[in-house]
């Protein structure tokens, strides 16, 4: 376990991204101090955990406007005491769950998230841990030749490619649902770390601009493929009261979809975020 303050400590899960953060106590009593250590080591690690944190919705929508200003989905209706909060649910007889392939949340808007944050309610026995991934590691491998080919390209995405994929996030049973497009650069950098990642993903980036879906595909089945290499990712197993936040800026996720028959209950929340550059 590494040290990075007398009372806060961060436990790397993975060589690249992902570490347990411990020593903060109960995250609804947490000092301006003890947020600003927090943010540094999401920043550092791209995608934090905390385990044995049951926070009420109120609470939990509470905590994440600590680290910016909470934005709706676009897609479900937020609970009735916190509407910022969604419930991302799988139940016992449903075979496909929400989000299931990687993604970074809806990069279809103009601004796409800051941030997500997600509290585990319930949780099946086995099974159901969601996988993330470095954009950053990504873009590092990558070789200098590649580098300058994707280097001012930028890509549409559209949240229609997740009604094409078969994944929960754009469904919603009866309703026609408004196509939300965006054209994002191919390589982004963050705007606090200055650091590059690779920023298409499966779930929602159709093709480059200027050049049609057929004429793409080659190239970001590479990317698709190449940025989720076992290397560059780790692993996190949910307990209830267990919260993951997430940089969507920099990192990819994929909750695994491996636990029929039983029931998986989440409350998520999102941070604005800024236009990619």
């Amino acid at each position: 376990m590494n040290s990075i303050s007398p009372q806060i400590t961060a436990e790397p899960i993975s060589g690249t991204l992902g570490a347990e953060i411990h020593g903060v106590g109960p995250l609804a009593n947490a000092s301006d101090a003890t947020i600003a250590r927090i943010r540094e080591l999401w920043l550092q690690h791209s995608v934090i955990f905390f385990r044995d944190q049951p926070l009420p919705p109120k609470d939990f929508a509470a905590f994440a406007r600590r680290f910016g200003d909470v934005v709706h989905y676009p897609f479900l209706k937020g609970l009735e005491e916190a509407p910022e909060v969604i419930t991302v649910a799988k139940l016992e007889n449903e075979r496909v769950n929400f989000g299931g392939l990687w993604h970074t949340d809806t990069a279809y808007l103009e601004r796409p998230p800051m941030a997500t944050m997600l509290v585990a309610r319930e949780v099946p026995a086995y099974g159901g841990d969601t996988l993330f991934s470095s954009g950053y590691a990504a873009y590092d491998a990558l070789s200098d030749g590649m580098k300058q080919l994707i280097a001012s390209l930028k890509a549409v995405n559209s949240s229609a490619k997740a009604e094409k994929t078969r994944t929960r996030e754009d469904r919603k049973p009866g309703e026609e649902r408004q196509v939300l497009e965006a054209e994002h650069p191919v390589v982004r950098t963050h705007p606090e770390t200055g650091r590059k990642s690779l920023y298409v993903n499966g779930g929602h980036t159709l093709r480059f601009v200027g050049m049609s879906e057929e004429e793409s595909i080659g190239l970001l089945t590479y990317l698709f493929e190449h940025q989720v290499r076992p290397e560059f990712t780790c692993r996190f197993r949910w307990q209830p009261g267990s919260i993951a936040l997430w940089d969507n800026r920099c990192a990819l996720h994929n909750p695994v979809n491996d636990y029929h028959g039983h029931r998986r209950i989440m409350h998520r929340v999102t941070l604005a975020g800024d236009r990619p550059q």
